[in-house]
């Protein structure tokens, strides 16, 4: 039940009027990282992490990898092996094609629009492409594909991979006549994840028609340049030749080079070129989302929007029985929203990022919000797969480096009513209740009572203070959120856990309480 609770919060704070929001509570304190150890401990990893992704790459028989760590929105550490090209050594500078790790970039373009109140998430596409209102979906009752079923892999269309990556450099006239012609359909609109390059190329033709701009001419003026990431481009052409990275195949024992293909109108969901110096920029920029706070706004995205990104909107997949490459065992659960897959194992560690994939090239990003930790690697040949080495280096950090999610300030209301509670153990005397069931000195919700009487409360608190003895200490408030929290009474026979959580009311009350004795 708890977690029901939790996910209906997550989604009102995302889709209700922005205008509920104008205003700050005076008593909140953002999360934050209390470890000041924790970048020196990174660093001195940095051997660790290097021969890790190289000998990934020289067991994968890449031609070249490079590698990106951040933390706290700054690359801190970086590494490369191999060449980008004969007798050109692999470096951060160098120019990788990162293919479907483009499709948030576009997304990113989308959420812009729509904050200008350009457009809307759940407008019909077909108001934009008008080719869209011609096709004939699966049945009578299929809803219209809207903008967000497309951003979300929901639209119905069938998965594309690897047909779309041959469709890089198509020209619109040529995406308009497979429309115009027609699409075939493997699911109704808004009930099924399956990832379609052919959506994404569509919300690219979306950002032009709304913006007036090519892609490539509104995410240079847009994203790239507020961000500093003045080498990334579209078109290979206008990459320096000595930075650009060739995509190989390996093949008869050997490397064999693929065709680069030019920027087209599938260049939305798989073209984008940048190095990790560069790109290590827009990671930082959905890093900088985390945790909410009221600092100024970045000038690319709001931070909320970059949160919306975050979360996880349609189902993708579920293994209970996944491990880690390092072989520990934590079960995963994915879902992908706007261009962003969402990952969430066993420990409650979520992972946000994309990989991707085309001939000639294999890359990915990962980004773990609460940790403020990320990784990015790209890789020169077909498909080459760095998702895998980037878990297994993170999952390193955090274990070695001993990283921790950030810490939720206890908050002031949070806090009084801990101490207002105390008062009460053991015997919840009845002086003290009534004194807190009237006028300013209230602290429990109408609800309380009513659900659990007084006296049940004394006989139950009385029974657990016997099982402990003596009390020894009352430790700190662990909080769950601003209105949710648990601390420990410790007595010299076992120690008394108690969780308690409070009212949206001003000023909030205690609804719920919980008393146990730990094991």
């Amino acid at each position: 039940m708890k977690i029901a609770i939790r996910f209906r919060l997550v989604w009102s704070c995302v889709y209700m009027p922005l205008f509920l929001f104008s205003q700050t509570n005076q008593f909140y304190t953002a999360p934050y990282h209390a470890d000041d150890k924790r970048l020196e401990r990174v660093l001195s990893m940095a051997g660790i992490i290097d021969d890790q992704f190289k000998s990934y790459a020289l067991e994968k028989n890449y031609p070249s990898l490079v590698y990106g760590i951040l933390l706290d929105g700054k690359l801190i550490l970086h590494g490369q092996s191999g060449n980008i090209q004969e007798g050109i050594a692999a470096g951060k500078t160098s120019m990788y094609r990162i293919a479907s790790m483009s499709k948030s970039v576009t997304a990113v373009s989308i959420l812009q629009l729509r904050d200008a109140g350009k457009l809307r998430l759940d407008d019909p596409a077909h108001l934009y492409i008008p080719a869209l209102k011609s096709n004939t979906l699966l049945t009578k009752d299929a809803p219209a594909i809207t903008i967000r079923h497309l951003l979300n892999h929901a639209a119905g269309f069938p998965e594309d991979n690897p047909w779309g990556d041959r469709q890089l450099a198509d020209s619109k006239d040529e995406l308009m006549s497979l429309i115009q012609g027609g699409t075939y359909f493997s699911n109704v609109p808004g009930i099924a994840f399956e990832y379609s390059n052919l959506g994404f190329a569509l919300l690219g033709q979306i950002v032009e028609k709304v913006s007036g701009k090519s892609l490539e001419a509104y995410t240079k003026e847009k994203i790239f340049i507020p961000l500093g990431m003045n080498n990334t481009e579209w078109e290979y052409t206008k990459v320096p030749a000595a930075k650009l990275a060739s995509g190989y195949r390996y093949e008869d024992n050997k490397y064999k080079k693929e065709e680069l293909l030019h920027h087209g109108t599938y260049g939305a969901m798989g073209g984008l070129i940048t190095s990790i110096e560069d790109f290590s920029r827009y990671v930082a920029l959905h890093m900088s989302a985390w945790p909410p706070r009221s600092d100024a706004e970045n000038q690319v995205l709001k931070r909320s929007s970059l949160r919306e990104m975050h979360m996880p909107a349609n189902f993708s997949g579920m293994s209970p029985n996944y491990k880690y490459p390092s072989g520990r065992s934590c079960g995963i659960v994915s879902a992908y929203n706007y261009g962003l897959g969402w990952m969430r194992d066993c420990e409650g560690r979520v992972y946000i990022g994309h990989s991707g994939g085309l001939p000639g090239f294999g890359s990915q990003w990962r980004i773990l919000p609460e940790y403020g930790l990320g990784v990015i690697s790209f890789a020169n040949l077909t498909y080459a797969g760095t998702g895998g080495i980037n878990l297994k280096v993170l999952d390193t950090i955090i274990q070695a480096a001993k990283l921790k999610p950030y810490e939720i300030p206890v908050s002031k209301i949070l806090n009084q009513r801990k101490n207002e509670l105390i008062k009460l153990f053991p015997d919840w005397k009845e002086t003290t209740v009534a004194t807190y069931a009237a006028g300013k000195s209230k602290i429990f919700a109408e609800n309380f009572f009513p659900d659990r009487s007084v006296e049940a409360w004394r006989k139950y608190s009385i029974g657990l203070f016997d099982r402990i003895g003596s009390v020894n200490n009352i430790k700190e408030l662990k909080p769950e959120n601003q209105l949710r929290g648990s601390f420990e009474i410790v007595g010299e026979k076992g120690k008394i856990e108690v969780f308690f959580t409070l009212t949206p009311e001003n000023p909030a009350l205690i609804q719920e309480l919980q008393m146990r004795v730990l094991e």
